[in-house]
């Protein structure tokens, strides 16, 4: 029930329950992909003429790849959601607040629970702490085990090298 009528919060708050599916159109068009359903529970309530408060909690989990490797990585994704819906201009000015049309008969939690997973979402991720990475030379996971590649000398030592070349010359070695 992630559509209230606004008509039962006259007998006091409502417990809010749903489930969306990882593919609802909700989600169309966001910059992450869910790996499971988007599952929500929370509390609704009057908080004055016109003005009502969601505090909910959001639970799915997000598909990536390792910033490090490209691995896929499956994140458990977690949000705690506080959401105001006002009929009233003034409140509109909170970045936790709703519009409410006037003639509005029906409170719509999903703008809220699409907004919250878009900011509770990791930008990045890794799949372990100590990941290695990718070669940038050729690839090979780092992970698995060292590359073949010859390491690259270090250009500030390359004064040093010139100079080492050139009493090697002078002493004939």
């Amino acid at each position: 029930m992630l559509q209230v009528d606004l008509r039962e919060l006259s007998q006091g708050p409502i417990d809010t329950t749903g489930e969306l599916a990882q593919d609802d159109p909700l989600f169309e068009g966001l910059d992450l992909t869910l790996d499971g359903p988007v599952r929500v529970t929370g509390r609704l309530q009057a908080t004055g003429e016109g003005r009502y408060f969601w505090h909910g909690d959001v639970r799915t989990v997000v598909a990536s790849r390792c910033r490090r490797c490209l691995v896929p990585v499956t994140v458990p994704l977690e949000a705690d959601v506080g959401a105001l819906f006002s009929r009233d201009a003034d409140a509109l000015e909170d970045p936790d607040a709703y519009a409410l049309a006037p003639e509005a008969r029906a409170i719509d939690l999903r703008p809220a629970i699409r907004e919250e997973l878009i900011l509770a979402a990791p930008r990045y991720v890794v799949c372990r702490a100590d990941c290695r990475g990718l070669c940038p030379r050729c690839g090979q996971d780092l992970n698995a085990g060292p590359c073949g590649c010859a390491p690259e000398p270090d250009p500030r030592w390359s004064a040093l090298a010139s100079l080492r070349d050139k009493l090697r010359d002078e002493r004939g070695d």
